[in-house]
Protein backbone atom coordinates (compact mmCIF):
# COMPACT_ATOMS: atom_id res chain seq x y z
CA UNK A 1 0.00 0.00 0.00
CA UNK A 2 1.03 3.54 -0.74
CA UNK A 3 -0.31 6.61 1.02
CA UNK A 4 -0.30 10.05 -0.58
CA UNK A 5 -0.77 13.30 1.32
CA UNK A 6 -1.33 16.48 -0.68
CA UNK A 7 -1.01 20.06 0.46
CA UNK A 8 -0.79 23.56 -0.93
CA UNK A 9 -4.18 24.20 -2.49
CA UNK A 10 -6.16 27.35 -1.87
CA UNK A 11 -7.74 30.46 -3.33
CA UNK A 12 -5.72 32.74 -5.59
CA UNK A 13 -6.47 35.54 -8.03
CA UNK A 14 -5.98 35.08 -11.75
CA UNK A 15 -2.33 35.56 -12.65
CA UNK A 16 -1.19 34.34 -9.27
CA UNK A 17 0.81 31.28 -8.25
CA UNK A 18 0.42 28.25 -6.05
CA UNK A 19 2.66 25.32 -5.23
CA UNK A 20 1.22 21.89 -4.54
CA UNK A 21 3.09 19.15 -2.71
CA UNK A 22 2.40 15.45 -2.42
CA UNK A 23 4.32 13.15 -0.12
CA UNK A 24 4.23 9.41 -0.76
CA UNK A 25 4.85 6.79 1.91
CA UNK A 26 4.51 3.04 2.31
CA UNK A 27 5.56 0.40 -0.21
CA UNK A 28 7.40 2.69 -2.61
CA UNK A 29 9.06 0.93 -5.53
CA UNK A 30 12.11 2.58 -7.01
CA UNK A 31 10.74 2.63 -10.55
CA UNK A 32 7.61 4.72 -10.45
CA UNK A 33 5.87 7.78 -11.70
CA UNK A 34 4.19 10.56 -9.77
CA UNK A 35 1.66 12.87 -11.28
CA UNK A 36 -1.00 15.47 -10.86
CA UNK A 37 -4.51 15.22 -12.23
CA UNK A 38 -7.45 17.56 -11.80
CA UNK A 39 -11.20 17.40 -11.90
CA UNK A 40 -13.42 20.40 -12.33
CA UNK A 41 -17.13 20.27 -11.43
CA UNK A 42 -19.09 18.38 -14.05
CA UNK A 43 -15.96 17.32 -15.92
CA UNK A 44 -13.86 14.20 -16.12
CA UNK A 45 -10.57 13.91 -14.30
CA UNK A 46 -7.72 14.93 -16.57
CA UNK A 47 -3.96 14.69 -16.58
CA UNK A 48 -2.04 17.81 -15.62
CA UNK A 49 1.56 16.59 -15.44
CA UNK A 50 3.58 13.50 -14.64
CA UNK A 51 7.21 12.81 -13.78
CA UNK A 52 9.09 9.52 -13.60
CA UNK A 53 11.72 8.63 -11.03
CA UNK A 54 14.25 9.33 -13.78
CA UNK A 55 12.93 12.85 -14.26
CA UNK A 56 11.03 12.47 -17.52
CA UNK A 57 8.06 14.81 -17.59
CA UNK A 58 4.80 15.06 -19.48
CA UNK A 59 2.38 18.00 -19.45
CA UNK A 60 -1.11 18.68 -20.62
CA UNK A 61 -1.12 21.18 -23.45
CA UNK A 62 -3.24 23.58 -21.42
CA UNK A 63 -0.61 24.00 -18.71
CA UNK A 64 2.63 23.89 -20.69
CA UNK A 65 4.78 26.91 -19.98
CA UNK A 66 2.80 27.80 -16.85
CA UNK A 67 3.11 24.72 -14.62
CA UNK A 68 6.27 22.88 -13.61
CA UNK A 69 6.36 19.44 -12.05
CA UNK A 70 9.36 18.30 -10.03
CA UNK A 71 10.21 15.66 -7.46
CA UNK A 72 12.55 14.89 -4.61
CA UNK A 73 13.25 11.17 -4.79
CA UNK A 74 14.88 11.12 -1.37
CA UNK A 75 11.65 12.43 0.15
CA UNK A 76 9.29 10.61 -2.25
CA UNK A 77 7.63 13.96 -2.80
CA UNK A 78 6.30 15.54 -5.96
CA UNK A 79 5.64 19.22 -6.47
CA UNK A 80 3.55 21.23 -8.90
CA UNK A 81 4.49 24.86 -9.30
CA UNK A 82 1.56 26.65 -10.90
CA UNK A 83 2.13 30.14 -12.31
CA UNK A 84 -0.06 32.49 -14.33
CA UNK A 85 -3.14 30.74 -13.00
CA UNK A 86 -6.41 31.13 -14.85
CA UNK A 87 -10.00 30.69 -13.66
CA UNK A 88 -10.22 27.58 -15.85
CA UNK A 89 -7.51 25.99 -13.68
CA UNK A 90 -10.05 25.81 -10.85
CA UNK A 91 -10.45 22.16 -9.86
CA UNK A 92 -9.67 19.56 -7.27
CA UNK A 93 -6.10 18.47 -7.87
CA UNK A 94 -5.18 14.85 -7.18
CA UNK A 95 -1.77 13.28 -6.78
CA UNK A 96 -1.22 9.85 -8.29
CA UNK A 97 1.51 7.29 -7.72
CA UNK A 98 2.07 4.66 -10.41
CA UNK A 99 4.08 1.53 -9.61
CA UNK A 100 5.55 0.12 -12.83
CA UNK A 101 6.51 -3.21 -11.23
CA UNK A 102 3.11 -3.94 -9.69
CA UNK A 103 1.21 -2.02 -12.41
CA UNK A 104 -0.89 -0.36 -9.74
CA UNK A 105 -2.05 3.18 -9.04
CA UNK A 106 -2.72 5.03 -5.81
CA UNK A 107 -4.48 8.36 -5.41
CA UNK A 108 -4.35 11.13 -2.88
CA UNK A 109 -7.45 12.66 -1.33
CA UNK A 110 -7.31 15.78 -3.49
CA UNK A 111 -6.73 19.44 -2.77
CA UNK A 112 -8.94 22.29 -3.96
CA UNK A 113 -7.48 25.02 -6.16
CA UNK A 114 -9.73 27.99 -6.85
CA UNK A 115 -8.69 30.81 -9.18
CA UNK A 116 -10.84 33.92 -9.05
CA UNK A 117 -11.18 36.30 -11.98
Amino acid sequence: QVQLVESGGGLVQAGGSLRLSCAASGSIFSINALGWYRQAPGKQRELVATITNGGSTNYAHSVKGRFTISRDNAKNTVYLQMNSLKPEDTAVYYCKYHDYYRQSDYWGQGTQVTVSS
